[in-house]
């Protein structure tokens, strides 16, 4: 297993969080550019159907360390045991989400393995053995590609929807190997106290639908026009970066290469020019819908759908067709 490429499954309260299982996907095209498996690594306690599902996704083996301190998400304990796991199989590759979560565990496992570790990467490529990781920059005016050349696992966190998700087969089975270990709660540097549930009602990352504003809006109240579109068609909300810049809205909800990577079904740009940051947080969504009053923004060369107008009389419009359409 010295060559395989392992993945981190996320959970929460025993389930698993959706787009866990997405760097499989990506995980096995750089397996096999190793002439390896791609392999999840799990952690928990009653952690088996999480175990079974990452089978159904595509991993050859699940590793699971499944223990009573385990039950909640401890950064400080999760990254011990996934530091056990990586020292004790010194896989080639580890990979993380680059959420919350992934960037504990990651961030701390890698410190204390005195490992080398690249973070948000929106690209990963694997060239004579190595790993090669994108990010941005730079404020995200750029892209770099870094890698590390003096340890094992070459541990990288990734950006959500930066990679399809793999097909799920519920024929296919992973072999599941159980690790012992456990840590006390005594040796443990931190205690979780609360986890604060997030103001933002959709996680944008998981949106199938979103409704996004930019510097176009004019002002802050250029969103309360945003959220009821959203409300009324399901969606969440986002933005640009000029917009959060602003201070028109939360930076939670920013879009683009310094914010979050979204692959909605519709992802609707109101009053947003198209740079290439804001492009490269939201291109790969399924059907692109832009209102502008430039005919000759950026944006429309990578809209489905373009609308030449002010989103102020657009938009309500919208809001109306959709009431009457799906009965609101």
């Amino acid at each position: 297993m010295a060559n395989d490429v392992w993945v981190y499954i996320e959970h929460k309260d025993g389930a698993v969080t959706p787009m866990s299982f997405e760097l499989l996907g990506i995980g096995k095209t750089l397996a096999d550019g190793l002439g390896s498996s791609v392999c999840a690594f799990v952690i928990g306690e009653g952690i088996d159907n999480i175990a079974k599902e990452a089978g159904s996704y595509g991993a050859a083996k699940v590793i699971a360390v499944d223990a009573g301190v385990f039950k909640g998400f401890s950064p400080d304990a999760y990254a011990k045991a996934a530091a056990f796991l990586l020292d004790k199989y010194k896989p080639e590759i580890a990979l993380f989400r680059a959420t919350s979560q992934g960037a504990d565990v990651a961030g701390a496992a890698a410190a204390q393995l005195g490992f080398g570790l690249c973070t948000d990467a929106i690209g990963i490529d694997v060239d004579g053995g190595k790993l090669k990781m994108t990010r941005a920059a730079f404020g995200g005016n750029y892209t770099v590609t870094v890698v590390n050349e003096k340890a094992t696992p070459q541990i990288t966190t990734v950006r959500p929807k930066a990679f399809a998700m793999p097909v799920q087969d519920a024929s296919k089975t992973a072999e599941v190997v159980k690790e012992s270990f456990t840590v006390n709660e005594a040796d443990l540097n931190t205690k979780v106290l609360e986890f604060i549930k997030s103001a933002v009602a959709i996680n944008l990352v998981e949106a199938d639908i979103i409704v996004s504003g930019g510097r176009g809006l004019g002002n802050a109240e250029g969103f309360d026009l945003l959220k009821q579109l959203a409300e009324v068609i399901g969606g969440g909300v986002g933005a640009s970066r000029a917009a959060v810049d602003s201070g028109w809205i939360s930076v939670e909800q920013q879009v683009g290469q310094t914010g979050k990577t979204v692959k909605p079904k519709i992802y609707i740009a109101c009053g947003i020019s198209g740079a290439i940051q804001h492009l490269a947080g939201m291109r790969t969504s399924d059907c692109i819908v832009a209102i502008n009053k430039d005919p000759d923004a950026p944006i429309f060369k990578a809209a489905t759908f373009g609308i030449v107008g002010d989103y102020k009389a657009v938009v309500p419009k919208l809001i109306e067709k959709f009431k009457g359409k799906l009965g609101k």
